[in-house]
């Protein structure tokens, strides 16, 4: 997938964003404004300077509307929920510099919340996505006791499981001993 910079990172940040929902299994990783607070800096969200209770109830609104574009049975249905998400966004294209990245586009509106933030830019990628014909590349881990979602960069759209490291190394570590039992 040949996607600039700030793709790539809006794509990796509605992958995290969405994988800290209970609905992706476990408990709700965005519990107070502390963690909050700390996805944003991970993620490195510029222009956030405050957050608020609301703020907080917010993103988990957007976080679960991207959910929904995830886990959608087809590419009909995650169209319609990003269409949801899309118009109730502000978005104000403009071009920017920041933080040593490169010229890139941002969709927020300059005086945007988080949560208008997340949906414009998150939103925006997946719809490039989406137009690129790549919808099936939006996956859910295929591990049986993983509901973690992911982005299949993978040139031949292969990938299965949301970390190699994790639930791709658990399960053909599973698989070697079923093999090896039988």
């Amino acid at each position: 997938m040949p996607f600039g910079h700030d793709m790539v990172h809006s794509l990796a940040t509605v992958v995290e964003l969405v994988n800290t929902s209970p609905s992706t299994g476990g408990d709700d990783r965005l519990a107070d404004l502390a963690t909050l607070r700390a996805f944003v800096e991970a993620r490195q969200v510029s222009g956030i300077t405050t957050l608020t209770p609301r703020d907080l109830g917010q993103v988990r609104l957007v976080r679960e509307a991207f959910h929904r574009v995830f886990t959608a049975p087809d590419q009909p249905s995650a169209v319609r929920q990003l269409n949801a998400l899309l118009s109730e966004t502000r978005i104000t294209p403009r071009l920017t510099e920041h933080d040593g990245h490169p010229l890139h586009v941002h969709y927020f509106a300059p005086d945007a919340t988080l949560s208008e933030h997340l949906a414009a830019d998150c939103g925006v990628a997946l719809a490039h996505l989406l137009v690129e014909g790549e919808w099936e590349r939006l996956r859910t881990c295929s591990a049986p006791d993983c509901d973690r979602v992911f982005v299949d960069e993978s040139r031949n759209r292969s990938r299965v499981y949301c970390d190699s490291r994790t639930c791709g190394n658990r399960m053909h570590v599973a698989a070697y001993r079923a093999r090896r039992r039988a």
